[in-house]
């Protein structure tokens, strides 16, 4: 049985005036229906996708003049919609039960940008990739009609991989001017190599982002120098009002995503690497609710909440599952209190940010490090927790 794994491929879609025309009235379309849709699922809480499609299926055709998978896939849309929303409500995202906060989110229905992304699937877009080259078409049902040979340019490395693999559901997007398609692609997940060497431990931060039980570490001042510069560049753009200066704010509003995105790729790529080289898997603290977990002065909150913790995750998850590199989460309490060394656990360890010092055995070391050396031996025991096989109770005789 071969094992795959789910991988997005981004191409560019190079419409005529026409047909870029039909591609934003038909994301229109989908959206207002996903939108209307969402205020009859909210009032009469009917959230499963079966009852949700007896109910409103023809109406959504009639009103918003969809085709028929169209119509499936605006209803899917809104399902996981409220699916993501019952479960980030379950893990206290918008506050505790009763709050203000989570009663406004709870009585509100989703509401779907117009330009929001739309699924589509192999009934309503098709592809004709010529070769491996850079260059092929799409054709893709719109709400003015199916509109064919609509080029397309990307990575020659990402449409290889289209024309090698079975694509699954596709999203279309208009971002910043630019049409694109975000393609699911199966692909086989290399076999996992054993971690006969341990494990490679990884701490996650604000000052450093990431620092490797062998020491390496990935700075976070170059990247906290870039968000500051794109702050006073905003606050200096915002001040101005005027309509060039909203042009540059609106051109300029995902510059700092993308600079973070890069460095996380760049971050994720080099500790998969280092992983695969010396035969180890990767150990990394459990991500969920990092941010509920971590106590900064207010100054620092800023930097906290913008850093995308989940973003590095998922990019070490998949790069280690193409890499064939064992990948594990591990308890995070107390790492950066307790020493590798000795085991003694004492807040008072942490002498500052950048300084561990164990006040039992006296060994000095810089605190990432020396949390991320712990890190590595968790990941050990864990990676003995989930490989060892149950074991029978043997019961003495009586």
């Amino acid at each position: 049985m071969v094992i795959t794994v789910k991988q997005v491929v981004q191409v560019r879609l190079l419409p005529t005036p026409e047909q870029a025309s039909a591609l934003l009235a038909t994301l229109h379309a989908c959206n207002a229906a996903a939108s209307w849709l969402s205020e009859q699922v909210h009032a009469d809480q009917v959230l499963r996708k079966f009852n949700v499609q007896k109910r409103f299926y023809a109406q959504l055709r009639e009103r918003f003049g969809l085709a028929a998978q169209p119509a499936i896939r605006v209803i899917g849309k809104t399902v996981d919609a409220y699916t993501t929303l019952r479960a980030n409500l379950k893990a206290g995202n918008y506050g505790p039960p009763g709050s203000d906060r989570r009663r406004t989110v709870e009585d509100t229905p989703i509401v779907f940008r117009p330009q929001a992304g739309q699924p589509f699937d192999a009934r309503c877009l098709s592809w004709q990739l010529g070769g491996t080259g850079r260059k092929g078409t799409v054709s893709i049902w719109t709400t003015a009609g199916r509109r064919k040979d609509v080029r397309i340019v990307g990575n020659p490395a990402h449409l290889a991989l289209l024309h090698s693999r079975s694509i699954g559901e596709t999203d279309l997007l208009h971002r910043d001017g630019a049409w694109l398609l975000h393609a699911v692609v199966d692909t086989p997940e290399k076999p996992q190599r054993e971690p006969a060497n341990g494990f490679l431990g990884v701490d996650l931060g604000i000052v450093n982002i990431a620092t490797t039980s062998d020491g390496d570490r990935f700075s976070g001042s170059r990247l906290t120098r870039y968000r500051k510069r794109q702050q006073r560049i905003r606050k200096r753009l915002q001040a101005k009002k005027t309509s060039s200066a909203r042009r540059l704010l609106k051109k300029r509003r995902r510059k700092e995503a993308r600079f973070a995105a890069d460095v996380n790729h760049q971050i994720s790529k080099s500790i998969v690497a280092e992983a695969e080289r010396t035969g180890r898997g990767i150990a990394v603290e459990e991500l969920t609710g990092i941010r509920a977990r971590v106590r900064l002065r207010k100054p620092q909150r800023a930097t906290l909440h913008s850093w995308a913790f989940a973003q590095l995750g998922q990019f070490l998850t998949y790069k280690a599952q193409q890499a064939g590199v064992v990948m594990v989460q591990v308890d995070p309490a107390y790492t950066s209190q307790t020493c590798h060394a000795c085991g003694h656990v004492d807040k008072r360890n942490r002498r500052s940010q950048a300084v561990f010092h164990c006040g039992r055995c006296d060994l000095v070391g810089h605190a990432d490090h020396n949390a991320a050396l712990n890190i590595a031996a968790r990941g050990v025991r864990r990676w003995g927790e989930v490989m060892r096989p149950h074991a029978v109770p043997i019961l003495a005789a009586s």
